[in-house]
């Protein structure tokens, strides 16, 4: 049953969640404030004081599991941020026009350069198109330190330069002979390169765009409001590199645009991995933000660039629980990319570890590990989101039958011999990786604290899943490819498949991530849509995608 957690509604043990916990389960929340030293970097989080552990996961459970109401709920408000967006600017969420105007069919070719810039890697790609929805590809990853990422603009794009110029030196294995309109197959002086930059931008052409903010614990200084391509080009040119960065593209339109060439179509693509966006291809009358500029008066459709990381910042919607407003107020961005805390790979982790460091804290006695800790578990952001994967996968196992998943309530005391050889086992399994990843001593996690660590874990992964599960059926009504369930029919559509392109660690490894965002799909949408939506991996969208548009720059020059 998913991650192995209750169905949306459901109690860990199949009955209905009531309303509300009952009133004799009071529990409280209050503030510690823990060492700072360098072994033990552990911020304030909230701590839970409660006479009945029953209460308290009662209460984790009843914090963490989404109703379909909320699920319809957000998905309206969702609704009413991107026609917000599309037609007025300066909106958390941006809804960017792209400048991108149609999407590949597999037949283009071509040679590019492509410059990858979102999360702890930067990657250098030579993409070769070969026309026939096939590609071949180089590429090489270079480390951004934190140093890069919050010092100067300048020294950040001066590594990107010398990365590039290093690439070029030990990896490039081709003539670059990009096609133009004058002369398709002809060389050109300048090696032309796609800057798949995955933050937000305020794109005017489809090869310029103003720096809105840093996210993903970026924060270079004198970045934001200048144009992206620009610094690129300026250190570029600084270098004496005969380099033209002609396109940019976020990472999650090179989702799209990728998934188009490799399938024939695709109408589009999604980011669920470090972060999290979307993007879609939008009906250029509906962007009224546009009015009087030339694409408008061009008209057809252009593809948007959400930006739904930053939905419901006010949090008016989301099902905030203290554990998510602590990973927002020490976060470098506070108050921003609500959406995106509650379901990127960056911060589950961080909400995963904020509860377990409650529940060993928790009073009058602790409910976890005996009390102890680790520094690992102490240190704010210690635990990774491949730390809950890798619980999953262990509980998953090579074991299916039924037997293997019975367990007494979490409250309750665990008897190994009372329990299933089967389920001992999958037990132990996670104990393992539970000494071996947060440093504990193996007489210190108990079966019952595998547990309890599992299933926080599945909590705060099914809400993720859930809640992407949300952005996208929103696309699908916006573009009027579905409605809501129980809603008239469809406008546009009707019995095709529905292209979806996605990348990123999370719905690519984590187990029953994909399962589980359909699950939410067919709540908000009817069984009928989704299962016309064709879910596929973006192979290589960032590299791909930058390639696309530069060659599409070239076409429109």
């Amino acid at each position: 049953m998913g991650y192995g957690t209750p169905s949306v509604g459901e109690s860990s043990r199949g009955q209905p969640l009531a309303p509300r916990l009952s009133d004799t389960y009071i529990t409280t929340y209050r503030l510690l404030t823990f060492s700072t030293s360098p072994q033990q970097t552990m911020p304030a989080i909230p701590a839970l004081h409660n006479d009945s552990g029953k209460a308290v996961f009662d209460l984790l459970e009843q914090q963490f599991t989404i109703g379909e109401d909320v699920l319809v709920g957000l998905t309206k408000a969702f609704l009413e941020e991107f026609k917000l967006g599309l037609s007025e600017y300066n909106h958390d969420m941006a809804m960017i026009p792209t400048f991108v105007t149609g999407v590949p069919d597999g037949t283009e070719t071509g040679t590019f350069l492509a410059l990858d810039l979102g999360g702890t890697n930067l990657r250098v790609c030579e993409v070769v198109l070969n026309g026939d929805k096939t590609f071949n590809l180089v590429q090489q990853k270079y480390r951004v330190s934190e140093t890069l990422k919050s010092g100067e603009a300048t020294a950040l794009f001066d590594y990107l330069a010398d990365s590039v110029d290093a690439f070029l030196t030990t990896h490039a294995t081709t003539e670059y002979t990009s096609p133009t309109e004058e002369s398709p197959g002809a060389a050109s002086a300048d090696v032309h390169l796609g800057l798949t930059f995955s933050f937000p931008v305020e794109q005017t052409a489809l090869g310029s765009g103003k720096i809105l903010t840093w996210t993903k614990g970026f924060s270079a200084k004198n970045a934001v409001g200048h144009d992206v391509v620009k610094l690129l080009q300026d250190a570029f040119d600084r270098k004496h590199m005969h380099v033209k960065c002609v396109a940019l593209v976020n990472d999650t339109v090179g989702a799209l645009l990728s998934r188009a060439y490799q399938a024939g179509g695709c109408i589009a693509g999604a980011i669920f991995g470090t972060g999290t966006n979307g993007a879609y291809i939008e009906q250029v009358s509906k962007i009224t933000k546009l009015k009087g500029s030339a694409a408008a008066e061009k008209g057809g459709e252009m593809v948007i660039n959400t930006e739904w990381g930053a939905f419901n910042n006010s949090r008016s919607h989301l099902p905030t629980t203290p554990f998510d407003n602590a990973i927002d107020r020490l976060s470098i961005n506070p108050k921003y990319q609500a959406f995106e805390k509650f379901i990127s790979g960056m911060y589950l982790g961080e909400i995963v570890r904020n509860v377990l460091v409650s529940l060993v804290d928790a009073t009058p006695s602790s409910l976890l590990f005996g009390g102890k800790s680790t520094p690992l578990l102490n240190k704010h952001y210690g635990l990774d989101t491949s730390f809950m994967s890798a619980t999953e996968e262990a509980w998953i196992g090579d074991d299916n039958d039924q037997e293997a998943f019975v367990l007494p309530a979490l409250h309750e005391e665990f008897k190994e011999e009372a329990l299933s050889p089967k389920v001992v086992k999958k037990l132990k399994d996670i104990q393992a990786v539970i000494v071996k990843t947060l440093g504990f001593k193996d007489g210190d996690v108990t079966i019952k604290d595998a547990a309890i660590v599992r299933w926080i874990c599945s909590l705060v992964a099914k809400r993720a899943a859930l809640l992407s599960g949300v952005a996208v059926a929103t696309v699908l009504i916006q573009t009027e490819q579905a409605t809501m369930k129980g809603e008239r029919q469809p406008t546009r559509g009707l019995n095709q498949r529905l292209g979806v392109g996605v990348d990123g660690s999370l719905v690519e490894h984590y187990p029953n991530f994909g399962k589980i965002l359909r699950e939410s799909l067919r709540l908000l949408v009817g069984a009928e849509v989704e299962g016309r939506v064709e879910i596929g991996l973006a192979k290589d969208g960032s590299g791909v995608g930058a390639a696309l548009c530069a060659l599409m720059a070239l076409k429109t020059q």
